[in-house]
């Protein structure tokens, strides 16, 4: 099963939208279709109407991130179950397309939907292929970008459970703003310690003053 593949549908819909920017890219048939990548017969069949459709189940799924991401497994869980029930696909043989060097079919897995309009057939896919990578690698795989205001989906693929961000871009960026961050706190050390040592040293001179 092409887990990466799949589960990269539910990715690619949820990052559609950045909420903390006031961005949607989702605003027409065209920016539908092409959520759908190579599987351009699937992307023919979307209509005007989809683009409502497909935000709703955009949201549905950014949910199962963002529980994922604060740790409830069990709501990432339900969130995900309900997705499934309501957009079902049929699990199929395929391999017609690929031959190993005998000539023989690579026969693997893939997700046949059946559905009655593109936002059912892409939220089948997606669904169904987060769902098959939480339970391969762990809920805590599902993660949003912690670099603010950034907070789009990825799926953490590295060997330690490590990754933090949707990109190097993001990664890159959050790093220099903690360098910058440092670099303030170093800067601002002498000058508190200096207005520190001032003020003590003016309490012990008023504390002179009053002895005497």
């Amino acid at each position: 099963m092409e887990l990466a593949y799949y589960s990269d549908y539910a990715v690619r819909l949820v990052n559609s939208e950045e909420p903390a920017r006031g961005k949607d890219s989702l605003t027409s048939v065209e920016a539908v279709r092409d959520l759908f990548g190579v599987n351009a017969s699937a992307a023919r069949r979307t209509t005007d109407a989809d683009v409502t459709r497909f935000r709703s189940v955009r949201a549905r799924l950014r949910a199962v991130f963002e529980a994922a991401d604060k740790g409830d497994e069990t709501l990432a869980v339900d969130l995900l179950n309900s997705l499934l029930l309501e957009f079902p696909v049929s699990p199929q043989i395929s391999g017609h397309d690929n031959r190993d060097e005998d000539g023989r079919p690579l026969w693997h897995m893939h997700l046949a939907d059946h559905p009655s309009n593109a936002t059912a057939g892409y939220a089948a896919i997606a669904a169904m292929g987060l769902a098959f990578h939480l339970t391969e690698y762990g809920v805590d795989r599902l993660g949003l970008c912690e670099a603010a205001p950034c907070r789009n989906a990825y799926l953490d693929t590295s060997t330690n459970r490590s990754r933090r961000y949707c990109s190097d871009r993001c990664a890159t960026r959050a790093n220099v703003a903690a360098y910058r961050a440092r670099k303030r706190l170093e800067a601002e050390r002498p000058e508190r310690s200096a207005s520190t040592g001032r003020a003590a040293e003016n309490a012990q001179r008023a504390s002179a003053s009053g002895e005497r």
